[in-house]
């Protein structure tokens, strides 16, 4: 069989759903609220009272260092 012209031409670009846009970033705030609390309650739940809030901090502190690297070096 013979590829038809029409066929062999370039498909169009793709286009940026706006839809698609909001689901992922709606998709990715919840899973975020999800993780970081729980992140930091699972650590917390690991060291001594006295330590709870320090390693709160760090396990926040940490996501916001690995969000910026991530923005500069990985985006």
């Amino acid at each position: 069989m013979a590829a038809a012209p029409a066929l062999a031409a370039d498909p169009a670009p793709p286009a940026i759903d706006t839809g698609d846009t909001a689901w992922m970033l709606v998709s990715t705030a919840l899973v975020l609220m999800m993780t970081i609390p729980g992140l930091a309650l699972f650590y917390a739940g690991m060291v001594r009272k006295k330590n709870v809030l320090a390693t709160v901090m760090q396990s926040f502190a940490i996501c916001c260092i690995i969000t910026v690297v991530w923005m500069v070096a990985g985006y």
